[in-house]
């Protein structure tokens, strides 16, 4: 079987059709039925940002509910929920706070299905059917980082089938806690400091004091902060030359491929590393393409580049190159 699976669509629906189109699937009236031998997997990450954001999840649960396609959440789904969710331990707070960097990133999605309405009850009840992560015997798929450690930490708040559920949502939206770092690690990602002073600002313009790394690397302990780090070229230049990359404690404890979305890549579409391939290639913005791999079940090793498809929105392609 190919497995067919999709970076992060953001709320564009239009990417999200014509990549279907491009690989085959066709519409019954009712879903997109794969070509014989495929099955979408959606990365995580299917609303905010874009101008579509009720027909991206129509399409994708339509998908899911007739059993053609799976999907493991992203940080965006989980925020949702979380921005929703008043604090038990205090009503007057949601659990994810209404600043106004969080209304900004998902005005969107309320823009289209607004807050407290039955429409968003609706669709939270149904983000939560998303798992946090999907193992196979030929592949391992996450938002952003497949941290067993982390992942053996959140089991016992999960279904059997890794969601969240409301217990587990109160429970890893309470920062400095075991639980809220290892949410952060399955859908966010690994993190270091960074050197005393250093301050960079992220696309939302909010200023951070840690930085993603690479953790699909090698030897990360061995590297520069620069080498490990997933930031912008203006905000690695502001960390020292010198400066070591320490104490981070990850190491991939799989042997499988990973597959992930998340890390907003641009370029040419290739593996992260011999294990690792992200799809996320910025479909989030106009000048950015929804990208797809088509893993081969059977020969799930090696991962190579002509193994992705991407649809260019804004451009004619030939499908049968």
């Amino acid at each position: 079987m190919i497995i067919d699976i999709i970076g992060d669509i953001h709320g564009y629906a239009d990417k999200l059709v014509g990549l279907l189109n491009q690989l085959g699937y066709e519409h019954n009236g009712q879903y997109f039925v794969p070509p014989a031998g495929h099955r979408a997997l959606f990365i995580g990450d299917l609303i905010d940002r874009g101008p579509q954001q009720l027909n991206t999840l129509e399409i994708v649960f339509a998908m899911l509910d007739a059993d053609v396609a799976d999907a493991v959440m992203g940080n965006h789904e989980y925020n949702a929920l979380a921005y929703a969710t008043l604090d038990p331990d205090d009503t007057t707070r949601y659990l994810r706070s209404h600043n106004t960097t969080h209304k900004r990133q998902h005005e969107a999605f309320l823009a289209e299905i607004p807050f407290g309405s039955d429409q968003h009850q609706y669709w939270l009840q149904r983000l939560y059917e998303i798992p946090l992560w999907i193992e196979t015997d030929y592949a391992c798929f996450v938002h952003a980082c497949w941290d067993v450690a982390s992942m053996e930490i959140l089991k016992p708040l999960l279904t059997d089938n890794n969601c969240l559920t409301p217990k587990a949502l109160v429970a890893t939206a309470k920062e400095h806690t075991p639980l809220f770092d290892a949410l952060e690690r399955v859908l966010k990602g690994v993190e270091t400091g960074l050197p005393d002073g250093i301050v960079m600002v992220d696309k939302e313009g909010t200023e951070r004091r840690r930085v993603r790394v690479r953790w699909w690397l090698d030897t990360l302990n061995q590297r520069t902060l620069r080498e490990v780090a997933r930031a912008p070229t203006s905000a690695l230049a502001q960390i020292p030359v010198e400066a070591l990359a320490e104490n981070i404690d990850f190491a991939i404890q799989t042997h499988k491929p990973v597959f992930v979305g998340h890390y907003w890549l641009t370029g040419t579409p290739e593996p992260l590393s011999p294990q690792v391939v992200c799809t996320d290639y910025s479909a989030a913005v106009d000048s950015g393409y929804l990208t797809c791999y088509q893993l081969d079940t059977e020969q799930p090793l090696p991962l190579t580049a002509d193994r992705f498809v991407r649809y260019y929105h804004d451009k004619k392609v030939d499908v049968n190159q």
